[in-house]
Parts: structure tokens; sequence; C-alpha cells
């Protein structure tokens, strides 16, 4: 029996067998092989169509979240230029308000410093007359220090209130 070239019985044998196991493979194998592959085939034909459709799907859904990112950029621009306007408006009614204030207490210390100047010059002319009075007094007593002299004076303050009394010839 040589190794490299084969008896010719035993390549008959070898020839029967593969041709049995073909058969058997061609009508029990082979269909179950195919329809296995075309099973995967189809399944993997699928999964790629459902991967494209969730491929499109998370396009879409990008698509949708850009917009909103977009939208709500703008809704934060409008806030923004809303609250800036508020701000400038409260600002000025601020301002005014301050201004309305301080021009009332002005106008109120104005007031008060008027009345106290008033006030001060009354009580001036009050001592500023008590003090000519005073002074008057010293000096009247001084010069009618004799009957003769009362008398002449007070003759001389009668005739001057008769001067300043209005009559009725005046009216």
């Amino acid at each position: 029996m040589n190794l490299v070239t084969p008896d010719s019985g035993l390549l008959f044998w070898m020839v029967l067998i593969f041709g049995i196991v073909f058969f058997l493979l061609w009508k029990f194998g082979f269909p179950v092989i195919t329809d296995m592959v075309e099973k995967r085939t189809r399944h993997i034909d699928e999964s790629l169509r459902l991967a494209k459709e969730a491929e499109e799907r998370v396009r879409s859904i990008a698509d949708e979240q850009n917009a909103l990112i977009e939208k709500a950029r703008a809704e934060q621009n409008r806030i923004i230029k809303e609250a800036s306007v508020m701000k400038e408006q409260i600002l000025r009614q601020a301002r005014e308000q301050a201004q309305e204030e301080s021009a009332q207490i002005l106008q109120k210390a104005r007031t008060e410093i008027e009345a106290e100047k008033e006030s001060a010059l009354r009580d001036i002319r009050k001592e500023v007359a008590l003090l000519s009075i005073g002074v008057a007094e010293k000096v009247v007593r001084k010069e009618l220090s004799s009957d003769k002299a009362q008398t002449a004076y007070v003759d001389t303050l009668v005739g001057e209130l008769m001067d300043n009394i209005p009559t009725k010839k005046d009216n």
C-alpha cells in the first residue's frame, strides 16, 4: 500500500461515500444551511434598514434639538432685552423720584430757613426795641429830671400823636 497513490477499491469506496454524503447534504443539509443563510441575510438587511431609520430619527431629533436651542436662544435674547429696558425704566423712575424728593426736601428746608430767619429777625427786632426802649428810658430820665422838661416833653409827644391820628377829613 502506497501512501501517495490509493488503490482502486479504496478510491471507489471513497467516491461512493463522498457521493452519499454529498447527496445527503444536498437533500437535507444544504437547504437548511441555505435557509439559515437567507434568514441571516434578511435579518442583516432588516437590521440595516432599522439602523437607517434610527439614524434618520436621530438626525430629525438633532434637527429638532437645534431648532429648540435656537428658539431658546432667541427667547433668552428677548428676555435679556426686556430686562434691560425694564432696568432702564426703573433707574429713570428712581432718578425722577429722587429728584422730586430732593426738590421737596430743598423746598421744605428753604421754608424752614425762611421761618427761622423771620423768627430770628423778630427776636432781633424785639431785642433792639427793648434795648432802644432801655436806652431811651435812660436818656429821657436824664433829660426829664425836672418837672418843666417833663411837661414840655409830654406836650411834644401828644402833639406828635395828634398829627398821626387820622381825622375824618383824611378819610
